[in-house]
């Protein structure tokens, strides 16, 4: 049995909570990965300040992190959505 199968199956069997906590999980997975990429983003320009000559290597490094920490919330957000749409 798959996680999701066990996700829809707690949705199934409690209606209102599932909807509540599927939408504070959602919104908690959005506010996360908007600071951890401002996080990101700052240490970034900090690193860029303190060594000019590295910045190519610092901004990849950034965007990679970005993109995974992106990927991570899209992927919780999906879940949430999937708890209250797939009833």
């Amino acid at each position: 049995m798959t996680a999701l199968n066990v996700l829809l199956e707690a949705a199934a069997s409690l209606n209102h909570w599932a909807y509540s906590f599927a939408a504070i999980g959602a919104s908690m997975s959005a506010i996360g990965a908007g600071m951890g990429i401002g996080t990101i983003g700052r240490s970034a320009m900090e690193a860029i300040a303190r060594q000019p000559e590295a910045s190519g290597d610092i901004r990849s490094s950034m965007i990679v992190s970005a993109a995974l920490i992106e990927g991570a919330s899209l992927f919780a957000i999906v879940t949430c959505m999937l708890i209250v749409f797939m009833k």
